[in-house]
């Protein structure tokens, strides 16, 4: 079955750009039907807003291809998801690595939980604070060490994720403060705003937090491990 969709815009041009951004294809790949043509309005209309609507069809390949995709994503994920034996294994080398970290450290409390293909791992504790380091380094510097021993022996890709103390909802909800901050002042003085050199982790947090705001964009300049978020006003 055709996909069909009826968009609007000022102009023909205007609705149906409306209508490939939608469907994320190219104008080759519809069929297009203008529905309300701008050239037919009556003396008595000429006050009223200029509305096109135009009805976008996909055409048979595309469409087919569309399913076919998304078929193989849907297999890509169910064949990613972990089965109880390389759960268990996994934790057990997470398990066993923890404890050899911490037993010097008896505050310190540790929780493994599985959630399809992500490992979540919480430290907290009176001396796991000290773990987390500067803007998180050291907790990152963790991360990866304990994402190598989840997949270690493992053919399917494994996400760990490591919080100390909450600081990684902590630092969200300061940077998201900072993003709508600095996005205010490229409003308010028209000049771009460059932020200091960010994780790929928190650099996401800043586009996400400003990617539908009407008035700023934002894009990542410099190579890795100083990488930076510019905002700058649209």
């Amino acid at each position: 079955m055709a996909k069909t969709i009826i968009t609007q815009g000022r102009t023909s041009t205007e609705a149906i750009e409306a209508g490939l951004k939608q469907l994320k294809v190219s104008k080759d790949k519809v069929e297009i039907k203008i529905l309300e043509n701008e050239s037919k309005r009556s003396f008595f209309s000429i006050l009223t807003p200029r509305v096109v609507k135009v009805e976008l069809t996909l055409k048979e390949e595309v469409q087919e291809k569309k399913m076919v995709d998304s078929q193989n994503h849907v297999e890509k994920e169910k064949k990613n998801i972990l089965n109880e034996q390389e759960i268990k294994q996994i934790k057990e080398r997470i398990t066993n690595f923890l404890e050899q970290f911490i037993k010097n450290q008896p505050s310190i409390k540790y929780k493994i939980e599985e959630e399809g293909d992500y490992i979540y791992i919480a430290l907290n504790g009176e001396q796991a604070g000290s773990l987390i380091g500067y803007r998180g380094e050291t907790l990152n510097a963790m991360q990866v060490i304990l994402s190598s021993i989840a997949n270690k022996g493992i053919d399917k890709k494994v996400h760990v994720i490591l919080d100390i103390e909450h600081y990684r909802e902590k630092r969200k909800q300061s940077l998201e403060e900072l993003a709508d901050k600095l996005a205010r002042t490229v409003i308010r003085t028209e000049k771009k705003v460059t932020l200091e050199p960010m994780s790929a982790y928190e650099r996401k947090i800043i586009h996400n937090r400003l990617q539908d705001s009407q008035r700023v964009k934002t894009y990542s300049i410099g190579e890795e491990p100083h990488r930076k978020v510019v905002i700058i006003k649209k």
